[in-house]
């Protein structure tokens, strides 16, 4: 497999949006289910417990990193089935994000939106990102899983590239 990266960098008063899109021939409801529900989410990122409402925290498993941690994940906003913010801070500083759906023509469009304060690392957060979002079209088509060693490390040149670029 030869995965082409597909995401673009805008610039904003806070910072940085790297934002990476697929499209899912299916309604908006279906692709929500696939990125909130726990046992969807365990087939493309890791399963989630925990009483999941806005301003509440759950634990996410990142069941395809090393040793398979927890992290905690705090819900900034949910407006089914077309808006998810999320929250988490680790060791690698805080990250903000947005799953954004829209539906069209019987088609559903989900953008991630990845909130950076700063572009440093965007050359490994951007190839983890597709890498997910082909595991997420993978767990919904049937497909093979991905390799992440498609995505990383030659995908890090263009995401690191991108600053260059942003906003074109």
């Amino acid at each position: 497999m030869n995965p082409r990266p597909t995401g673009r960098l805008f610039r904003t008063g806070d910072g940085s949006d790297l934002v990476i899109t697929r499209t899912f021939r299916a309604p908006a409801e279906d692709v929500w289910a696939s990125v909130t529900e726990s046992e969807r989410t365990a087939r493309w990122f890791g399963p989630w417990e925990g009483d999941a409402a806005p301003g509440r925290t759950i634990k996410v498993q990142l069941v395809f990193e090393e040793q398979a941690p927890w992290t905690d994940v705090l819900i900034d906003a949910c407006d089914p089935p077309r808006r998810l913010a999320l929250s988490t801070s680790d060791e690698s500083g805080t990250w903000r994000m947005e799953l954004l759906l829209s539906e069209s023509n019987g088609s559903t469009e989900l953008r991630l939106v990845h909130h950076l304060e700063t572009e440093d690392g965007i050359g490994e957060v951007g190839p983890g990102w597709e890498y997910y979002l082909d595991m997420l079209v993978a767990s919904r088509d049937g497909s093979p899983r991905p390799d992440f060693d498609d995505y990383y490390p030659s995908m890090r040149p263009y995401f690191v590239d991108l600053g260059t670029r942003a906003d074109d």
